[in-house]
């Protein structure tokens, strides 16, 4: 009697814990209809978004298509959410490769740890890669910057317009200035070598090349070939701080943005 008493209780135990983690993860968290990841790229993002959805209670979600329908990038990507049984809280990136869009929506408390300004952040971190083909690190750079966002937000404030996180080093991208920086001061270093072998001095107007009585101008005119235009680059619109929410068709709130790739 004892014994079937024990093994009750263990089953009711083991059921328990079941659906414990069963609420994190009862709907997948990659869907790559778009075919974009290897077998092995799939299972090592999907470790890494199961992990980290387990350990902070939110849903961190991955999905490619190829065609949004009749839907709209950010429409596509709060439907998904909202109908296939997520969490209330969450984060989830949309690529669409018939578009060439993205789009980040964010649920519950996912728009508080992923403000508007905390995107645009991801967007300069991941959409270099999404844009060369490299999906799977743009993939995981999203992941780990929901996990960083999201544990920021639990300490009690958020990543936002006025305390981002810095941008990381990047050694190719540096490494390129660095080439590019040489390869200028080297041209400017023998083109003063090369003024410096000429025996014959510039001089100041054409017509000092020419020998008085040779040339008889009929007519002249000024032209401009060259011409120097400034320009700025524009900084990116974002809002004073927080996310700026809609309502998606299911009638929950969402916030989140997104681009093309």
């Amino acid at each position: 009697m004892k014994k079937s008493l024990c093994i009750v209780c263990a089953a009711v135990l083991c059921l328990c814990l079941s659906v414990t983690i069963f609420g994190w993860s009862n709907t997948p968290l990659l869907v790559d209809d778009a075919d974009l990841l290897t077998e092995s790229e799939e299972s090592s993002l999907l470790s890494t978004l199961e992990d980290i959805s387990e350990y902070h209670k939110m849903d961190i979600v991955v999905v490619t298509t190829n065609s949004l329908g009749a839907k709209t990038a950010q429409d596509y990507a709060d439907d998904w959410y909202d109908y296939n049984g997520y969490a209330d809280d969450g984060v989830l990136l949309l690529v669409c490769m018939g578009t060439r869009e993205w789009h980040i929506s964010t649920s519950g408390y996912g728009i508080t740890a992923v403000t508007d300004a905390g995107i645009d952040y991801i967007e300069d971190c991941f959409l270099d890669d999404l844009s060369q083909g490299y999906y799977y690190d743009s993939f995981m750079t999203f992941a780990g910057l929901c996990d960083d966002y999201i544990e920021q937000a639990r300490n009690g404030e958020p990543y936002d317009v006025s305390n981002l996180p810095k941008v990381p080093f990047s050694f190719g991208k540096s490494l390129l200035v660095a080439l590019a920086i040489g390869f200028v001061l080297a041209l400017v270093i023998t083109e003063y070598m090369r003024n410096e072998l000429k025996t014959v001095k510039n001089q100041i107007a054409a017509t000092e090349y020419v020998k008085n009585g040779s040339m008889n101008i009929t007519h002249s005119t000024d032209l401009y070939l060259y011409r120097h235009v400034s320009r700025r680059l524009r900084p990116k619109q974002t809002s004073s701080g927080g996310s700026r929410t809609h309502t998606s068709s299911s009638g929950r709130s969402h916030g989140g943005r997104g681009g093309r790739f």
